[in-house]
């Protein structure tokens, strides 16, 4: 089990609470180190809400049909629990003579696709980072060599129960036979880049290999009449 400055300073609390459905647990995560900070709500190991210290406001992260509470005041809460964070991080070293500086590289790099890829369909590449400490890392995409920004967005780094870091990019795009995506993870743990590639494979039509077979049987169907048509011909003239 790692011990580390982020897991010492987090904040956590736990309520439950009754639906129609059923019971439900909500929690709240707040914790900050000397890159990053975190302020997270949960509702059954599901995040409903975090605050983006980057463009500060919070983010509602339900999906778009679920009930949206209101989270008015809740980006200000978080903003004012990262100064006491802060603050209890400085004393915490002065009473310790400073933390380790331990450093953990990321332990799994995966990309992968939200949806079955059909050519010319929009889709998203997922490139989820698990394993990493301390957080954030820094990820960059890459189109056939070419770097991508348009469609590109991250998530704020979330706490595995080891200590270590979760994070997740994506990329929004549109798949075309032969194209190269890249997945380009950096981390202050790493000597060098870790880099991730989706390739779009070339699909056939799908009207190809039908096409092929009922043209086939057309045929055959016609050379199958002209036979007969010439059989009963012959026929009728033995007769005469």
């Amino acid at each position: 089990m790692k011990m580390k400055v982020w897991v010492l300073l987090l904040v956590l609390s736990s309520v439950p609470c009754v639906s129609a459905d059923g019971l439900h647990e909500t929690s709240s995560v707040s914790g900050c180190s000397d890159s990053d900070g975190e302020d997270v709500l949960i509702l059954d190991d599901e995040v409903v809400w975090y605050a983006d210290f980057y463009k500060q406001n919070g983010v509602d992260s339900l999906p778009a049909f679920a009930d949206h509470p209101s989270f008015q005041g809740k980006y200000e809460e978080a903003v004012v629990n990262q100064q006491i964070c802060r603050y209890n991080l400085k004393m915490a070293r002065t009473a310790l003579k400073d933390f380790p500086k331990q450093r953990d590289a990321p332990s799994s790099v995966n990309i992968y696709t939200t949806l079955n890829v059909e050519i010319g369909v929009q889709n998203t590449l997922i490139c989820h980072v698990t394993g990493f400490y301390p957080a954030p890392i820094k990820v960059t995409w890459k189109k056939n060599i070419k770097k991508v920004v348009e469609g590109t967005s991250i998530t704020v780094p979330l706490s595995n129960k080891d200590g270590s870091f979760s994070q997740t990019s994506k990329l929004d795009f549109v798949p075309k036979g032969g194209d190269v995506y890249a997945c380009i993870v950096e981390h202050m743990a790493l000597t060098q880049p870790i880099t991730k590639i989706y390739a779009v494979e070339d699909v056939e039509p799908i009207l190809g290999p039908i096409l092929g077979p009922a043209i086939f049987c057309g045929v055959g169907v016609t050379v199958g009449v002209f036979g007969v048509a010439a059989g009963i011909f012959l026929f009728i003239r033995g007769k005469k």
